[in-house]
């Protein structure tokens, strides 16, 4: 047992001074032995301490009534001054009589219960720990509670417990509440090795290590004036070990007086190293876990970041706006404050700058001077194109000390690996430019320099697509005389892509004129090339050819003539002739595979022109026939591409025949070409609700009249 076990104490006491007569060994050892262990002296002047305590007038009681009387766990000190114990017993105190049955002495029969009672408070103390240890208490608290329990159970030991580093090299301090706040902290941190005190040999030797004098043993050279301070004089140290052999610290005994440790404190040592290394593993384990969610938890909150710098740049901006949306998508998540510097016509200009506040905002706005010298990190990395984090002010002037800027990250943003930029972070007191973030700014402007290199391209591009689709749309319609001439021209997408839809109306140089309006299949170059190929061939032959179906044919063996690789595949269109005369505008057309031409009269009744011929470019010579008719005063030939009728609405309705009928014949009495035009953009937008379209949409209008200002 850890307190050994309990034995009987016997002690017989004679007449009304209570003089002890005889007594066993165990009451001798149990009052102190040496002087105590005599006979003949009364009890009171062999134990002069159990006057005060009631002991000697129960002994009076027992011996005047002859009535026995019996203690349970009854609380006794034993001996005086610093000699003195706490005991605990159960006795009995029976009369001894004569032959006559007289009461002529005391017999004590007892039991000591101390070890008992401090088993039992062990075991609840234990329990206690373990419930502690089970609910994850701090553990410095489960630590120090531990330390206290032990120096109640024996009040002349001194408790520390040092806790290993993850290396196990060096010891920190854990708990040791009845030590000297001076010697805990000159400990703390020492190493582990052999000579290293009691603590930082027992780690090294991972054994038990018990130092009787302090004083005189060479382990404690190096700190025999700090324990002599502390008052310490004797220290067993055992090592704490986890499960897999590891050292996790170590348990330490002190004494204030040289001594070798009893078989109770080495007990002790042994359950509470055990409790020690129980809540040591489950504090690391814990630790684990929670830096383990920690770390999970930062992974998913970085790319969820990262997903929304992603979803925030691949909107539909330009370059300036990418970079703009860089700056801001910086603050707070990646630094306070934040700007944007790229290198335009050789200079290095800011365009963007983003802060928590708006005064911040302003400041760092404000510092755009640039910067070509050696010494500003921002010129660096544009020369290197290496990324520059400094943990202080950034050189030069600049308003650092207005914004508390206490180091910056400057990342470049590349193009082809190329910098053509800077992403600048600046952080504050509050702020910290670690590893993890630099990381995190690098890949943010990875995905920004990719954005903006793509908003350029889509920009560049862009431009090349409306300065193509203007070099193949007429600037301005020409002057017809005795007509009204308008158009409109609506290409599809985002206009990334050349339309195929094209319509021209030119002089034939006979005082006719020529007009044709047709869609090309599919989008892009070769698209182009084709348009450019009709509209240049009918330009070239219309003035020399009298009859459009020949014009037609010529246009059809133009694109026949293509080669594989320019061949775009088939051509609808529209072709006519348009010559001034009295009554109006005679006009003779060829329809090749394309919508029907629309006439609208002065009553505003609409009629397809039934013109039939088939589709041109395929290779196979088309059936076309010219049909002759004469648009009189205020009547409309109206041309369009089946982009118009085709197109859709949020759901699945197309615009259709029907409603491009109606539409036009809601236009107003005695229409010109332009309000025909304006009649029918308003209602096909009306239709799709500004949705995009799918395909290209034209429109071409001839109004018979006098001539007046036309609209596009």
């Amino acid at each position: 047992m850890l307190f050994g076990t309990s034995t009987a104490l016997f002690a017989s006491v004679a007449g009304p001074a209570h003089v002890l007569e005889a007594a066993n060994p165990a009451f001798f050892t149990a009052i102190g032995g040496g002087q105590r262990a005599r006979t003949g002296v009364p009890l009171g002047d062999l134990m002069p301490e159990l006057e005060g305590q009631g002991f000697l007038r129960l002994l009076d009681q027992v011996y005047r009534t002859g009535e026995r009387h019996v203690g349970r766990d009854t609380r006794v000190v034993i001996g005086v001054g610093r000699h003195a114990r706490e005991a605990y017993v159960d006795f009995t105190y029976e009369a001894r009589r004569d032959t006559g049955g007289n009461v002529v002495g005391v017999r004590m029969i007892g039991v000591e219960t101390t070890q008992a009672k401090h088993a039992r408070r062990l075991a609840a103390e234990q329990r206690a720990l373990l419930e502690q240890i089970a609910r994850q208490a701090p553990l410095p608290e489960v630590l120090e509670g531990m330390c206290r329990v032990i120096e109640e159970l024996s009040p002349d030991v001194i408790v520390s417990v040092l806790l290993a580093d993850e290396e196990g090299r060096r010891l920190h301090h854990g708990a040791a509440p009845s030590l000297p706040a001076f010697y805990n902290q000159a400990i703390d941190g020492i190493a582990t090795g052999e000579g290293i005190g009691s603590c930082g040999t027992a780690a090294h030797r991972r054994s038990k290590v018990i130092v009787t004098d302090i004083a005189t043993d060479p382990l404690w050279d190096d700190f025999r004036d700090l324990a002599g301070r502390a008052g310490l004089a004797a220290c067993w140290s055992t090592p704490i070990l986890g499960r897999d052999g590891r050292v996790l610290g170590t348990f330490a005994m002190y004494h204030r007086t040289p001594r070798a440790p009893l078989d109770t404190d080495l007990a002790l040592a042994s359950l509470f190293v055990d409790t020690a290394a129980l809540a040591v593993e489950r504090h690391q384990a814990e630790l684990a876990r929670r830096t383990a969610d920690a770390r999970e938890k930062a992974a998913r909150d970085d790319l969820s970041y990262l997903l929304t710098v992603s979803t925030a740049l691949a909107g539909p901006l330009d370059e300036g706006q990418t970079l703009r949306r860089l700056a801001e998508l910086a603050v707070p998540a990646l630094a306070p404050l934040a700007a944007v510097d790229v290198v335009e016509a050789g200079r290095v200009h800011r365009v963007a700058s983003a802060a928590t506040t708006g005064r911040a905002r302003e400041l760092l706005a404000s510092h755009s001077g640039v910067r070509e010298t050696e010494g500003d990190a921002v010129a660096r990395v544009l020369a290197t194109g290496l990324t520059e984090v400094a943990r202080r002010t950034p050189a030069g002037p600049g308003p650092w000390e207005e914004l508390g800027v206490t180091g910056y990250l400057c990342v470049p943003l590349k193009d082809r690996e190329r910098p053509f930029g800077v992403l600048s972070l600046y952080a504050t007191d509050d702020t910290a430019l670690d590893g993890h973030r630099i990381a995190l700014a690098e890949e943010v402007a990875r995905r920004a320099a990719s954005a903006a290199h793509n908003a350029r391209q889509y920009a560049q591009r862009a431009a090349l697509v409306r300065d193509l689709q203007t070099g193949l749309l007429l600037p301005d319609l020409p002057d017809v005389p005795g007509a009204q001439v308008a158009a409109f021209y609506h290409p599809a997408g985002q206009g990334l892509d050349i339309g195929g839809d094209f319509y021209d109306v030119f002089p034939r140089g006979d005082g006719s004129w020529s007009f044709v309006l047709g869609d090309v299949c599919g989008r892009g170059a070769k698209a182009a090339t084709t348009t450019a190929l009709v509209r240049h061939t009918a330009r070239a032959v219309a003035p020399l050819l009298d009859d459009p179906v020949a014009v037609v044919e010529a246009v059809d063996r133009a694109l026949n003539d293509r080669t594989s690789q320019q061949n775009n595949g088939f051509v609808t269109l529209v072709h006519g002739h348009l010559t001034p005369v009295e009554d109006g505008l005679s006009v003779e057309l060829v329809r090749a595979g394309h919508t029907l031409p629309l006439l609208l009269d002065a009553g505003h009744t609409v009629t397809p022109v039934e013109a039939h011929g088939g589709l041109i470019g395929i290779g196979i010579p088309p059936r076309l026939d010219a049909v002759r008719f004469t648009l009189r005063p205020t009547e409309s030939l109206v041309l369009y591409t089946d982009g118009i009728t085709e197109c859709r609405a949020a759901g699945t309705e197309q615009y259709g025949d029907a409603r491009l009928l109606k539409a036009l014949a809601s236009t107003p009495a005695r229409p010109t070409a332009t309000d025909i035009v304006r009649r029918l953009t308003e209602d096909i937008r009306a239709f799709t609700n500004g949705r995009t379209v799918d395909d290209d949409q034209a429109a071409l209008v001839v109004t018979a009249g006098e001539p007046s200002p036309r609209g596009r």
